[in-house]
Parts: C-alpha cells; sequence; structure tokens
C-alpha cells in the first residue's frame, strides 16, 4: 500500500492549527526528540492483535465499520497506544454537508457520497480508539504472524503523523483559559479500498476544516495530493472565528544573513513571539529544505528542535519548505514574550545567469508561519561587486573592499519580507511623490536567449555554389539586455501606481523597488516586486520567445498586476485558503482596468480568452471551469486539473471582479442612486474602505463580498433584500458558465414609450443560478440600457420600459457577464 500524501501540511503553518491539552505519559519522561523518533517508527505489538467484529468508529460525519478482520495495536510510544493495522472487511460512509463538496467529491470519486467497502486499513489517532473498540475485539492465536506480515507497512506508514501526534502529547494538562478551546480529538485512517484504490480520510477536531479526505496520485511524473472533501463541522459563522486566533504571534524579525554567491546564506534571525494560548510547549515554523538549522535557543537557552521533511507532494513541499518543531521545556503563558534565536544555513540561493541570483524552489529564507503582519530589521553582509534590495527602506550601508553591508526596515508591519541579489544596473523613475527603482542585470537566463535564425543565403553567394539551393547562414540574434529596457519597465510600473492611487488611495510604502527574477514567474512583495526577465524584454523579443499574441498579451500584464498587489495581498491580505483568490483576482483585475483606459479592445481580448480558457477542455474532456469554485483556493490545482488554480483564481475571479464593477456601474443609471462623478465610484468606493477597514488586516470572502452589499442600488436587490447572498451561492461559491437568451419578445406602445417583454432562457447552468442579466435597446444607431433582470433558474419572465419605436432588445452587448458567447 503506497504511504498517502496528506493535506495537513498545506495548512499546518498557516496559523489555523491549534494544539490541545493531553496528560503527560507516565514513567520516566522522553525527550522530545526520542519520542518524536518512536512515533514516527512504531511497529504493530504482537500481544495487542485481536479478532473483530462489528466494530465501529464515529467522528462527526464520517462512519468507519469493521465488519469482520483482524486488528492489531501498536506498541506504546510514550505510554500510548497511538495506531493500528486491520485487515479484512469494513467499510467507510461520509457524506458532504454542502453541494460545493459534494461536487468536488464526485469529481474525483464519481459519487457525491463517500461509500466504499475497504480490506485495509492504518489507524493514527491520538485519543481512545482502543477503549472504543474493546467490545467487538476478540483474542486470537494469529497474533505473531499478523504482526510479523504487517509491521514494516505499519512503520513505514507511522511517520506521516508523527508531528501531529508528539505536538498533542507535549502540552500541558491544565484546563485552557480560552474558554471556546475544543478538546483534541484526532483521526487519521489511510484504506485499501475495493474500487478507489489507496485513499485517506481525516478527522481533526483543531483544524478549522475538521473534516478532510483525498488520494495521492502520480500522473506524467508528478506529484498531486487531490483534495476530495474538506469542510468544518462547526456551526455557521464558527469556522471563521477559530482563524482569528493563533497559537502565538510574530511581532518582531530581527535577521542578520551573510551571503556568499553564487547559492550559500547564512543567517541568525531573533523572533519575538508572545503565546496568545496557555500551556503550549511545542511552537511550528516553516523553513526552506535547503537550509539546516544549527541551534534555537529562547532568552539565550538552548532548546530542542526537528527540521522535518514536508510531505511529498504537498502545497508545503511544492514550495520548497519543511517544518520547523521547536520545544520548550515548560508550558508557555499567554502574552509573556520570548526572543527566539535561530541559527541557520545552506545552499538557498541559485544562480540563472551571469550576475542574477534568487532564493531557490521559492522556499522562505526565515522562520515563518505564514502571513502575519510584524516589523523587520533585516541586515545583510555580502560581496563588493553585487547589488542587494530588500523590504522594507534602506536605513544604512557600508562597504569596503571585499565586503558591503547594508540594512533594511520597515516602515510598516508586512506580513513577508524578501530579497534579491544581482549584478544590477538602476533605473529610477517617479510616480507622483513615489519613486519607482528598477534593478537589472546586462543577462537573462539561458531559456530566454534566442534561437539561432537559418537565413538564406544572399544571391551573390548563391551563384557560386553548385548546392546553392542549400547554403545558409546561421545567426544569433544578440541576447536581450534587461538593463536596456529598465527604464521602460519602470515607466509601465509608474503608470499602474498613479492609476491605483487614483482608484485606491495612497502608495502603502516610500519606494517600489523592481528587481529581475529569472523566468516567467513574477512575485509581489511589500515594496519590492520580483519580476521576471521576460518582462524585461521588449515587445520584438518578447516575441521571439512566445509565439502566441494572446499569451503575450497576457504576459503583458505582469508590471501591472504585481504593482496592484501592492495594495492587494501586501496592505490586504487573506484570511484562509478559500480566500485567497481575491488577492490574485483584484491583482488581475487592476492590471485590467488599467489597460482598459489604453486599449478597450485589448481588454476584451483578454476577459474573451479567460472565458474560453475556462470552457476549454482537460486530457478527459472535461471543461476547466469544473475544476470547482474560486473557494477551493489552492485545492483547485490537482491530478484532473493541473493548473486548475490559476485557470480559476485569475479567470474566473477576474470575471467576477468584471460582474461586480459592471453591475455597480449599471446601478448608477438608476434614478434612485445618489448623483456621481463616475459610473465606476460605487465599485472603486467599496475597494477604498475595505482597503481602509483591512489595512494591515486579513479579509475572507463574505467580509469582501459585504463591502460591495453596502453600495447596492435597489435594482440588484434579490427578493428586496440589501444582500449579495444570491451572487455568492451562485457565482463565488459556484463554477457554472451560462448560456443566456432573449425568447418570446413583446413590443407594445404605451404613454411615452414602450413596454417591453420577453423571457430570459438560461441553459447550461443549475436551477438555482442567479444572474443580473442586463438589457439594451437598440434604437436611433446606438445601444440604449434599459435595465438588469434578475435571472433564476431556465426561464425569468420581464417587464422593462424602452424608448418609443423600439423593435430590438439586445442582451449584454458589452460583455459584462461570464457567459457563453453567443
Amino acid at each position: 500500500m503506497p504511504k498517502p500524501v496528506v493535506i495537513v501540511w498545506a495548512l499546518l503553518l498557516s496559523g489555523y492549527l491549534a494544539y490541545a491539552q493531553n496528560a503527560k505519559p507516565s514513567g520516566v519522561p522522553l525527550t522530545a526528540e526520542s519520542l518524536y523518533l518512536k512515533l514516527r517508527s512504531v511497529g504493530l505489538d504482537p500481544q495487542r492483535v485481536y479478532k473483530v467484529r462489528d466494530g465501529a468508529l464515529d467522528r462527526a460525519a464520517i462512519h468507519i465499520s469493521l465488519d469482520d478482520g483482524t486488528i492489531g495495536f501498536t506498541a506504546d510510544a510514550g505510554g500510548r497506544i497511538t495506531g493500528a493495522f486491520f485487515r479484512g472487511e469494513g467499510e467507510i460512509l461520509l457524506g458532504p454537508p454542502n453541494t460545493t463538496e459534494r461536487a468536488s467529491l464526485a469529481l474525483f470519486t464519481g459519487a457525491a457520497i463517500l461509500e466504499e467497502k475497504f480490506s485495509v486499513a492504518y489507524f493514527r489517532f491520538n485519543d481512545n480508539v482502543f477503549e472504543q473498540l474493546k467490545p467487538s475485539l476478540r483474542s486470537t492465536e494469529d497474533g505473531e504472524r499478523f504482526a510479523s506480515d504487517w509491521n514494516t507497512t505499519a512503520q513505514n506508514l507511522a511517520s506521516e503523523d508523527a508531528l501531529r501526534l508528539l505536538v498533542s502529547f507535549s502540552n500541558d494538562s491544565r484546563p485552557s483559559s480560552d474558554s471556546k478551546t475544543e478538546g483534541d480529538r484526532f483521526l487519521h485512517v489511510f484504506f485499501e479500498g475495493d474500487k478507489l484504490g489507496t485513499f485517506d480520510v481525516r478527522f481533526d477536531s483543531l483544524l478549522t476544516e475538521q473534516v478532510s479526505a483525498g488520494q495521492h496520485r502520480t500522473v506524467q511524473g508528478e506529484n498531486y495530493y487531490d483534495v476530495w472533501l474538506a469542510f468544518s463541522t462547526s456551526k455557521p459563522g464558527n469556522s471563521e472565528s477559530r482563524l482569528s486566533k493563533s497559537d502565538f504571534e510574530i511581532k518582531q524579525f530581527k535577521i542578520r544573513a551573510h551571503i556568499k554567491p553564487p547559492t550559500e546564506l547564512e543567517a541568525n534571525a531573533l523572533l519575538t513571539v508572545t503565546p496568545t494560548r496557555d500551556g503550549k510547549r511545542v511552537l511550528l515554523f516553516e523553513l526552506s529544505r535547503l537550509l539546516v538549522v544549527k541551534s534555537v535557543t529562547a532568552d539565550g537557552h538552548p532548546l530542542e528542535f526537528i527540521h522535518n521533511q514536508a510531505v511529498e507532494g504537498s502545497q508545503l513541499a511544492r514550495r520548497g519548505n519543511d517544518v520547523l518543531a521547536v520545544i520548550f521545556p515548560e508550558p508557555l503563558r499567554p502574552g509573556r514574550a520570548v526572543e527566539l534565536s535561530f541559527d541557520y544555513a545552506g545552499a538557498v540561493l541559485s544562480q540563472a545567469a551571469n550576475g542574477l541570483l534568487y532564493v531557490g524552489e521559492r522556499g522562505t529564507w526565515y522562520p515563518n508561519t505564514g502571513f502575519e503582519m510584524a516589523t523587520f530589521d533585516l541586515e545583510f553582509s555580502y560581496p563588493s561587486g553585487w547589488t542587494l534590495v530588500a523590504t522594507g527602506h534602506r536605513t544604512a550601508a557600508r562597504a569596503n573592499a571585499a565586503e558591503q553591508v547594508s540594512r533594511w526596515t520597515s516602515e510598516r508591519p508586512l506580513p513577508v519580507a524578501g530579497f534579491n541579489l544581482g549584478k544590477y544596473s538602476r533605473s529610477v523613475t517617479r510616480a507622483g511623490q513615489v519613486a519607482v527603482v528598477t534593478y537589472a542585470t546586462a543577462n537573462v537566463e539561458p531559456a530566454l536567449q534566442p534561437p539561432p535564425e537559418a537565413l538564406l543565403a544572399p544571391p551573390d553567394v548563391l551563384r557560386d555554389g553548385p548546392a546553392r539551393s542549400l547554403l545558409l547562414y546561421h545567426t544569433a540574434p544578440r541576447s536581450p539586455s534587461p538593463s536596456e529596457n529598465a527604464a521602460m519597465v519602470g515607466g509601465q510600473a509608474a503608470r499602474a501606481v498613479e492609476f491605483y492611487q487614483r482608484c485606491y488611495g495612497p502608495f502603502p510604502y516610500s519606494e517600489l523597488d523592481l528587481t529581475q527574477l529569472p523566468g516567467k514567474f513574477s512575485q509581489g512583495w511589500p515594496g519590492l516586486v520580483f519580476l521576471s526577465s521576460y518582462a524585461f524584454l521588449n515587445p520584438q523579443q518578447q516575441a521571439r520567445v512566445e509565439s502566441d499574441p494572446k499569451v503575450r498579451l497576457l504576459m503583458g500584464q505582469v508590471v501591472a498586476h504585481e504593482a496592484a498587489h501592492q495594495w492587494w495581498g501586501d496592505l490586504v491580505t487573506w484570511k484562509y485558503y478559500r480566500d485567497q483568490w481575491i488577492m490574485e483576482a483584484l491583482a488581475n483585475y487592476s492590471a485590467l482596468m488599467l489597460l482598459e483606459t489604453r486599449n478597450p479592445q485589448e481588454f476584451h481580448h483578454i476577459m474573451a480568452k479567460y472565458r474560453d480558457d475556462l470552457l476549454a477542455k482537460n486530457r478527459k474532456g472535461l471543461p476547466n471551469m469544473d475544476a470547482g469554485p474560486v473557494t477551493l483556493g489552492i485545492r483547485l490545482s490537482s491530478s484532473e486539473f493541473p493548473g486548475g488554480y490559476e485557470a480559476i483564481s485569475y479567470g474566473r475571479g477576474t470575471w467576477l471582479m468584471h460582474m461586480l464593477r459592471t453591475m455597480l456601474r449599471d446601478g448608477e443609471r438608476d434614478p434612485a442612486a445618489p448623483a456621481r462623478n463616475s459610473r465606476d465610484e460605487p465599485f472603486l468606493d467599496a475597494l477604498r474602505r475595505l482597503r481602509t477597514e483591512y489595512e494591515g488586516k486579513p479579509v475572507s470572502t463574505r467580509e469582501f463580498i459585504a463591502a460591495f452589499e453596502a453600495q447596492l442600488p435597489p435594482s440588484l436587490r434579490y427578493e428586496r433584500r440589501k444582500s449579495l447572498t444570491w451572487f455568492y451561492d451562485s457565482w463565488v461559491n459556484g463554477s457554472a458558465i451560462p448560456s443566456l437568451e432573449v425568447h418570446a419578445l413583446k413590443f407594445a406602445p404605451k404613454a411615452g414609450g414602450t413596454a417591453v417583454s420577453g423571457t430570459i432562457i438560461q441553459d447550461h447552468a443549475p436551477e438555482d443560478l442567479v444572474t443580473a442579466v442586463p438589457l439594451y435597446a437598440s434604437f436611433g444607431g446606438k445601444n440604449v440600457f434599459l435595465g438588469r433582470v434578475l435571472a433564476e433558474g431556465h426561464e425569468t419572465p420581464f417587464h422593462l420600459s424602452a424608448p418609443s419605436g423600439v423593435r430590438k432588445i439586445l442582451l449584454d452587448p458589452e460583455e459584462a457577464i461570464l457567459a457563453r458567447a453567443k
């Protein structure tokens, strides 16, 4: 049975996992390391093998029945039974609570309910599973053989949850002072299903989404963990409150790093950590797998630590990071700050081209826990001849013949810090009072260097040779030099910053630094953008690298996109993985609004491409939109849809922003709407309010939608309520792309105009889909807006007033709805 990969590592270090109180093991106390090693290799105890019949385990929506078979429990680890191996006949029953999770489960299993018989199961737990099954257990004479046959398999599977169990068993036993903290109950089961093969199901009372199930798959050499379902068992509204408080806060980072190009980094990170819950002894951090921790101290005293390799195929491993567990000798107390010091080193840098370095695998270069706001004091030493740029403001610099030292401090709390190092030239552009400083090298990586071109030799040469029709000249175009285009890139960013300041308010930082990063990947950090080498190519150079003009048009928005992240993603962050789409969609749509001011046609080309990409089919013939709604976040990328996250979060997410903007814009034509300077004011006002209210804080999808509800005009109030619940349910938490038509049109003269009636037909959509459909009259060579109709289900009748003489009605001629092309 292959070792499954679990989603917990994707969420574990994002501040969403709380750890509970358990009684400490009796007897001689183990060190954390020895207990961890025991937990990750514990095998079966031959004296704890039983026949089992009609056994059952229930955790929330999970029901597991052990109908008939043999079960062997693990040997003690720290005085506890923590696992069991079952062979026989059993069944798992799990029903998701909502349509989104049922659709997700059906995508991978073909059914909306997980009902699977299994022959093998491995259980890992931290509670009284043994006691619960005791009434169903009977003695057996085959204990030694069963334990011998399955011991190696059990030991191999044990490592998966060793760190989770270590955390459970290391915390204080005294009651929590937090009355909202739930007890720690953990059950993780690996199954060998009769039809579905190997998969796993998890119940963890301390995760935000306590129930999850999924399967590890390898497709075309890539490892995936397909999350079939994940949901909270908490009452509606309670799951978000669980995110608001993590076990500890880091309010200050002080990092001293020594860089030895081209690969090595040595650093000391000093973190001011304040516990928020009582009784915690183990704190978890995320750190690049390319870095090795040498020591960890708390207020000068050495601590135990475990640098645990992340599970291959998990989101954490894909980011190039592992788990770093720090163990305290005594429980921490809330509000009592501790100064943690980490010494570490490793080959975390990579060299892509001469004079161009970057942090390899995009791994985090300092111990971190996610996107929590903190202040940073960074000091770097590095050889002369190089230029280093970091987040924050450079407050000091000194140099000698061999070495440079620069210090960077944050002007305000930041969610993350980074740096880039290269042999850069420097170009400065201004966006009003904001300096836009561009750093670029003279070289690009080999992948972006143009291939040799084969040209037919000139006629005078061809005349001289017998094989003249085959004679060719081979010439290589001059390799692009990003530094020559630095001013071009800086100008693009400056125009974007000026535009966004008018839309969203002042730029959050004192300056914006743009630095070259290898490849086509870009990333926006607070005040610092890692900009792909591709972005430093001029249009002619880009055409040599990318032949598809539509792809070039999309990639041409990257500078404006990353500049928008300074507001959306850095100043305002997202609350949970289900909310990350907001920041990508806002940054994307911001760039497109800027493009629209210059070239409306290209704006519509990009929107059409996003729609077409969502309707394009995967290798199994399923449209990309079936990957799921934007609220599935990182789960959208799976073995079925490897590019699902990008297609949905960027493509559908951008369309959702466009729909919100145009709905509110059309509401400005409502006679009851207040007078505005611009039809886009309601949309922009909602975003300005969002920026003000959530500056330096995370926002959830529901909080984001609430910002637009405040601007909702009467014409968009479904069932007369000032609410966008219908938009959230139908469009944000849905995946449909309907086709829309007008049928049965009738025109009747009335005083001062024409009465228009008809029916809107909505196909390729669920029955409960609600769409705000704009209708126009074609009249006098112009399109005259008549109003929005809230269409629900397949057929919706409407009645509108139009100018006298109207005989033609147009449905959404400005393409304001994510709908299939007519």
